[in-house]
C-alpha cells in the first residue's frame, strides 16, 4: 500500500530567485529548491547518491553534449546539478546522472507554485 505524500508550504514563489538555489529544512530533510531560468521549480534532497556530498553547495548549469567525434555544443536549456565534491553532473528534470548510468538518481520531490504559495510534497 502507498502511503499519501504530505505537503508542505515552504514560502512566497517571490522567495524563489532564478537560478539561485535555497535551502529548505522539512523535519530531519534537507531539501534543495532552484527556480530554474523558464521559471520551472525543482526540489531535490540535499544529498549526492554518489558519496552523500551536500549537493546543493554544487553549481548550476547547462549541459555540454558531443554530437561527434571533435565537436562539442553547448545545450542551456537542459539543467544540472553538479556535486562539488566529485562533479557528478544530475539532469534537473529527472534526476538521473548525464554521464556516468552507475551513479544513481537524486531525489526530486513534487513542487508546485500554487497562487503565489510555494508547496513541495514529501
Amino acid at each position: 500500500m502507498r502511503r499519501e505524500r504530505q505537503r508542505h508550504s515552504i514560502g512566497k514563489s517571490e522567495e524563489f530567485a532564478v537560478g539561485r538555489m535555497k535551502l529548505i529544512r522539512i523535519g530531519t530533510r534537507d531539501i534543495g529548491v532552484i527556480r530554474l531560468q523558464s521559471g520551472e521549480l525543482r526540489a531535490v534532497m540535499n544529498r549526492c547518491p554518489h558519496k552523500g556530498a551536500p549537493i546543493c553547495q554544487g553549481i548550476i548549469g547547462g549541459v555540454w553534449d558531443s554530437p561527434g567525434p571533435g565537436e562539442l555544443t553547448f545545450d542551456a536549456t537542459r539543467h544540472v546539478l553538479v556535486c562539488p565534491w566529485h562533479g557528478f553532473e544530475y539532469d534537473l528534470k529527472t534526476g538521473r546522472e548525464v554521464c556516468w548510468k552507475g551513479a544513481g538518481s537524486l531525489r526530486m520531490y513534487p513542487i508546485e507554485d500554487e497562487g503565489g504559495e510555494v508547496v513541495v510534497a514529501l
